[in-house]
C-alpha cells in the first residue's frame, strides 16, 4: 500500500529570477519520500508593492520561505513577517557566501542577480545554444570540429533535449541518429577535437517512447519496426557495436535524466582535458 503524499507550501522569494532557489528547494525535496512541495515563485521583487504580494501570499498559504535578496529592507520586511507568523524563513546563499568571504578575506559584493551578467561566459552558451539548435538530427557542421561534443544514437535516446542542456553549460554539441544499414558520415570517424559519444537505453524504454512520440503524433504505425521490440533491440545492438569499434564512449540512458546524462558527457570533457582515466557507469 502506498504510503501517503504529504503536500508543503514553499515560498522562493528571489530579486533576480529565482532558479537558484527553485534548484535547490527541489534538490532539498527530493531527499524526502511521498512529499511534494507546491512551489510559490516570486522573482525579480525589488519594491514595496512586489514585498506586500509576496507577504499577502505566505500568510494565505503558510510554508516554508526561502529567498535570495540583496536590498537590506526587503530582506528585513520579509523576515520579520515570517518571524511574526513563525514560519522559517531561509537565506539560501548567505551561509555558503560567508564561507568564501572568510575563506578568501574579502568582501561579498551586494549586486542583484550577478550571476546573469552578459559576461562572456554568457554569450558563450547563447552561442551554443545557436550552434545545437542550426545542427541538430543530423545536421551536422561541414567541420566535425567546430562541435565540442558529437552524441550518437538511435531515435529516442535524448539525443536532442541533451545537447540542448549541454549549451546551457556552454558546450557546442550536434547529434545523429544511428540507423542500422546507414552508413555515419565519414567526417565523423575523422573527429580530432570534438568527443563523439554513444547514448543509448534499454530496448522497453525505446519502445514505449517511440510509442508515446506516435501516439502525440497521431500516427499509428502499429507492427512497423520503429516499435517492434525486437527490429528496436537490432538497432540498439548495432549501435553499441559502432560504438565499441570505434572507441567511443558509450553512455546507459535507462536511468538517467538529462542532466545526470550532461554531467557524465562533461565529466569525458575533462578528463579528455586533464588526461585521466575515467569509468562512466554504463
Amino acid at each position: 500500500m502506498n504510503a501517503q503524499r504529504t503536500f508543503v507550501h514553499v515560498h522562493l522569494v528571489s530579486d533576480s529570477t529565482g532558479e537558484t532557489l527553485i534548484t535547490a528547494s527541489r534538490a532539498a525535496v527530493a531527499r524526502y519520500e511521498n512529499l511534494e512541495a507546491i512551489e510559490h515563485v516570486y522573482p525579480l521583487v525589488r519594491t514595496d508593492r512586489q514585498v506586500d504580494r509576496v507577504l499577502s501570499e505566505i500568510e494565505d498559504a503558510p510554508g516554508i520561505v526561502m529567498f535570495t535578496l540583496v536590498d537590506a529592507e526587503v530582506l528585513t520586511r520579509l523576515q520579520q513577517k515570517c518571524a511574526d507568523m513563525g514560519v522559517p524563513c531561509i537565506d539560501v546563499l548567505d551561509p555558503l557566501i560567508n564561507v568564501f568571504a572568510g575563506y578568501l578575506n574579502v568582501e561579498k559584493a551586494a549586486r542583484i542577480g550577478a550571476q546573469h551578467s552578459l559576461d562572456a561566459s554568457y554569450f558563450r552558451r547563447i552561442e551554443a545554444l545557436t550552434f545545437a539548435m542550426r545542427h541538430d538530427d543530423g545536421a551536422l557542421p561541414d567541420d566535425i570540429d567546430d562541435a565540442d561534443v558529437v552524441l550518437v544514437g538511435v531515435s529516442r535516446t535524448s539525443k536532442t533535449p541533451t545537447s540542448i542542456y549541454l549549451a546551457n553549460r556552454g558546450v557546442r554539441a550536434t547529434n545523429l541518429p544511428i540507423v542500422a544499414g546507414l552508413p555515419v558520415p565519414e567526417r565523423v570517424y575523422g573527429a580530432k577535437r570534438a568527443l563523439v559519444v554513444g547514448l543509448t537505453a534499454s530496448p522497453d524504454r525505446i519502445v514505449a517512447l517511440r510509442e508515446n512520440r506516435l501516439l502525440a503524433m497521431r500516427e499509428e504505425r502499429k507492427g512497423s519496426s520503429y516499435v517492434n521490440r525486437q527490429e528496436v533491440a537490432k538497432e540498439i545492438n548495432f549501435a553499441r557495436k559502432l560504438c565499441a569499434e570505434n572507441d567511443w564512449p558509450l553512455i546507459d540512458v535507462t536511468r538517467r535524466s538529462i542532466e545526470e546524462t550532461a554531467a557524465a558527457i562533461v565529466a569525458l570533457l575533462t578528463d579528455r582535458r586533464y588526461g585521466n582515466q575515467l569509468t562512466v557507469p554504463l
